[in-house]
C-alpha cells in the first residue's frame, strides 16, 4: 500500500508541474547606457530604389491616376479604390520608370523623396499644374517569426520603419516571447549579418540598428521559462500515460491479494 501511495503522490507532483509559467515581460526599462560600438557606428540611409522595384505612384491633387485625362469611373468602388491608391510602375532593368506623358525616368539609385521631387518637377514642366506627387516601394518587406501574435511577411511602407512598428502590426509580442534577445537576420546568401536588439531597454527605441531594411529576417524565441514549461510539458506527456499504468497494475495487484 505504501508503494501505491508514493506512486499516486508522485502523479499529482508531475501533474502540478505541467502548469505553464507566466510570463512578466518587461519592456523598455529605462537603463544605463551601455558602450556598443556597432550602435555608435550605423547610421540611417534611406532605401535608394533599385531595378524591379515596384513604385506606387499618384497625384495626390485630383485622387485620381498621375495623369488627370485618365477619368476616375465613379460606379466601380474597386476602380475608386485603385485610383485613390494610384498606379504602379515596374523599374526597369536599366533603371528608368515609364511614366504617362513623360515617358522614362531614371529613378534607380534615387530615394524615395529624391524620386518623388523628380517626378512632381517633370510633371510641373510638361503637363500639371503644382502636382502633389506621392510615390510608394511596395515591393519591400520583412519577414517576422516566432513569438509574435501574427508572425507573417510585412510590407514596409516608409522610411526608417523601425522594428517596434512592425512588432506593433503584427499584435505585439506573446507571453513566451523573450523581449531581451530579439534577432535581426540580414543579408543574402552565405554573406549575413545577425543583429540582437534588447526591447526590455528604453535605449533600444533609438537604437540605430532597429531600422529594418528590404529582406531583413525578425526572429523572436521563447523566453527561458517558456522553454521549461515545454519541456515540463511534453515530459509529462509520457510520463502520466507510464503513471496510470503502474497506479492502475497496483490497484489491480493490492485488490488481488486481498
Amino acid at each position: 500500500m505504501r508503494a501505491l501511495y508514493f506512486i499516486c503522490f508522485a502523479g499529482i507532483i508531475m501533474l502540478g508541474c505541467s502548469c505553464s509559467y507566466k510570463q512578466n515581460q518587461v519592456l523598455f526599462e529605462k537603463r544605463a547606457a551601455t558602450v556598443d560600438t556597432i550602435s555608435q557606428t550605423a547610421t540611417t540611409v534611406s532605401y535608394q530604389i533599385q531595378p524591379q522595384d515596384i513604385l506606387q505612384i499618384r497625384n495626390l491633387q485630383s485622387l485620381r491616376y498621375i495623369v488627370d485625362e485618365m477619368p476616375v469611373s465613379a460606379t466601380s468602388g474597386s476602380s475608386n479604390n485603385a485610383a485613390s491608391q494610384g498606379q504602379t510602375f515596374q523599374v526597369e532593368e536599366d533603371g528608368t520608370v515609364a511614366l504617362p506623358a513623360i515617358g522614362h525616368v531614371q529613378v534607380a539609385g534615387l530615394t524615395r523623396t529624391q524620386a518623388t521631387k523628380l517626378i512632381e518637377d517633370l510633371y510641373r514642366k510638361s503637363l500639371l499644374k503644382d502636382p502633389i506627387i506621392e510615390l510608394k516601394v511596395v515591393n519591400l518587406k520583412v519577414t517576422l517569426l516566432g513569438e509574435v501574435k501574427a508572425p507573417g511577411n510585412f510590407p514596409i511602407v516608409k522610411d526608417n520603419t523601425t522594428l517596434v512598428e512592425i512588432i506593433g502590426q503584427a499584435g505585439g509580442l506573446t507571453p513566451a516571447a523573450n523581449e531581451k534577445n530579439i534577432k535581426i537576420i540580414r543579408g543574402k546568401g552565405k554573406v549575413q549579418h545577425v543583429t540582437e536588439i534588447d526591447l526590455s531597454n528604453l535605449n533600444s527605441l533609438s537604437d540605430p540598428r532597429s531600422i529594418l531594411q528590404n529582406g531583413d529576417i525578425i526572429y523572436i524565441a521563447q523566453n527561458k521559462r517558456a522553454i521549461r514549461t515545454d519541456n515540463l510539458q511534453n515530459f509529462n506527456t509520457w510520463i502520466q500515460p507510464t503513471l496510470l499504468l503502474l497506479n492502475t497494475a497496483l490497484l489491480i495487484f493490492t485488490l488481488g491479494r486481498r
